[in-house]
């Protein structure tokens, strides 16, 4: 009987370590697959087809800006300080490229108020390379999900006025329309006109 205990322990702790082994080889490719797989999940999961109407009533889609990268930025016409500060600081980028900017999309969160034509006329104050899109809210709706956009309309006042909850990314995209990165602005123009000048 002894004997037998001690072969029954002896696999039982032969057991132990080889699911130990197999637990720790799992948590290995688990880890590798952690670090290595986020960027590319996240270029995967952002972006993705459209077709919006400029201020001139021209469509522009993912497929008309393929063969150059270009920057996308969500916002509205109403926006009280944090879309026209980011307008002002991605023109700053712009103007920083000179002859080789590149197109940066105002998408707007708003289609109810927000018509092509009152998108390109806002657009117009900050950078010629800036293009103000709009469309139906089906449309929005579509787009905003393709980029993974938090939007939702504030509580309507007495005269009829609202505002807009949203999230304020430039999404940085490369020359066959697939997502980069969310393009840091808190740096000198210069600094980010230049690494968006790798992209051409």
């Amino acid at each position: 009987m002894p004997d037998l205990e001690a072969k029954s322990g002896s696999n039982s702790r032969v057991m132990a370590a080889a699911a130990i082994s197999a637990t720790l080889a799992l948590l290995a490719i688990f880890a590798i697959w952690f670090v290595l797989a986020p960027q590319t999940s996240t270029q995967s999961l952002v972006g993705g087809p459209f077709a919006l109407e400029d201020g001139a009533g021209k469509t522009v889609s993912d497929a008309s800006l393929r063969g150059r990268p270009f920057l996308v930025y969500f916002g509205y016409t109403h926006c009280p300080d944090t879309c026209p500060t980011e307008l002002a600081r991605i023109s700053d980028v712009l103007t920083a490229m000179k002859d080789k900017a590149i197109p940066a999309l105002f998408i707007t969160v708003d289609p109810e108020r927000d018509t092509p034509k009152l998108m390109g006329d806002y657009v117009g104050s900050f950078n010629p390379h800036i293009i103000g899109l709009s469309g139906s809210p089906q449309e929005i709706g579509a787009v905003e999900k393709a980029y993974r956009v938090y939007a939702r309309k504030g509580k309507v006042e007495s005269d009829g006025g609202y505002s807009m909850d949203h999230s304020s990314i430039v999404y940085l995209m490369n020359k066959s329309g697939g997502f980069v990165s969310a393009l840091n602005l808190d740096r000198p123009p210069q600094e980010v006109a230049k690494e968006l000048l790798g992209y051409l």
